[in-house]
């Protein structure tokens, strides 16, 4: 049963900036923010712009270089792109042994762990190595050991991505319930439809700033057309500037690539229309944002382990090398 966070204070950010190392390029600077309880935030933004830095000096994974936050509740919770399973644990040993140091007793703490890990679909898994999970299995028990003390700060920095279909559902709906607790959660995620039109606020970052961001920016493109004029436009476009450039709410979303390995076979037509080549070990598949979550899942049913979902403008990297 989900509990309140109880009252509290907002988790405020005045003039925060962050870099690496004394003489290197601030990342964000001047980040004056209030994230009150109770709230669902959403950041959005080109890629490399600052996202998980703001979302790493949230959660106090970074300190930052100048400036203050506070207000952060004592059970904050953070879930990575990339959650690191080499740790000599099983998952639900794990989940236990966090739980307890998230102060819950140990039967508590076994039952809990227990709980997470089936409503996720990944009960079957509980005495697997850490180590020996594919990436949607130990996405879940990331998920899974950030939801287990229910915190008044919950964090996910593009936490959907590997889960199979029912475990973004399954998060989705733990999103809500931390929400309707009182908790504050801030998310970034790449599918412009994940929680939409149910976010409080949405934050853009850009340039090393953090603003306000328009209602569905998440799920606006701009798209630039040129020629000397253009036929009445679907969706609802609507020109910006010189009649060159148009926003579409609710447009596809931009390429996104997933490399991934595997030795099963795949359906044939792809998803979404995508396209697969062979890339360092492993497989790039290109596809449109819009039909990742249909690809993501035919690959997870097919027992393939999604090694990075990016956007289509980050360089290609190579599949890392399985253990072992």
């Amino acid at each position: 049963m989900t509990t309140s966070v109880g009252e509290r204070e907002p988790v405020r950010l005045a003039g925060v900036g962050r870099r690496y190392g004394p003489r290197g390029p601030w990342v964000l600077r001047g980040v004056d923010l209030e994230l009150p309880p109770g709230r669902l935030v959403r950041a959005v933004g080109p890629n490399g712009t600052g996202k998980s830095t703001l979302l790493r000096l949230v959660a106090g994974v970074d300190a930052p270089a100048e400036g203050r936050i506070t207000g952060r509740p004592p059970r904050t919770a953070y879930v990575p792109e990339r959650f690191p399973p080499a740790l000599p644990f099983t998952a639900h040993g794990y989940l236990v042994h966090l739980a307890r140091l998230q102060g819950l007793r140990t039967g508590a703490a076994r039952a809990r762990a227990g709980e997470w890990l089936e409503r996720f679909g990944a009960g079957g898994y509980a005495g697997t190595a850490l180590a020996g999970l594919s990436k949607g299995t130990a996405q879940k028990v990331a998920v899974a050991q950030a939801l287990l003390a229910e915190p008044g700060l919950l964090v996910l920095d593009e936490a959907w991505t590997g889960l199979d279909t029912g475990a973004r559902a399954a998060l989705d709906d733990a999103v809500r319930e931390r929400v309707a607790a009182g908790a504050t959660v801030l998310f970034v995620d790449h599918d412009p439809r994940r929680l939409a039109g149910e976010a409080h606020t949405a934050l853009r970052v850009e340039a090393g700033r953090v603003r306000p961001a328009p209602p569905g920016t998440p799920a606006s493109v701009p798209v630039r057309v040129d020629g000397p004029g253009v036929p009445p436009l679907p969706g609802g476009a609507t020109p910006v500037g010189a009649g060159t450039r148009f926003r579409v709410d609710g447009a596809p979303s931009a390429p996104v690539r997933v490399v991934a390995s595997g030795v099963l076979p795949l359906p044939d037509p792809l998803p979404g229309g995508a396209t697969a080549a062979a890339v360092g070990g492993g497989t790039l598949f290109r596809v449109d944002g819009a039909a990742s979550d249909e690809l993501l899942r035919v690959l997870l049913a097919a027992s393939w382990h999604v090694h990075r979902v990016e956007p289509e403008q980050a360089p290609v990297p190579a599949a890392p090398r399985e253990a072992p």
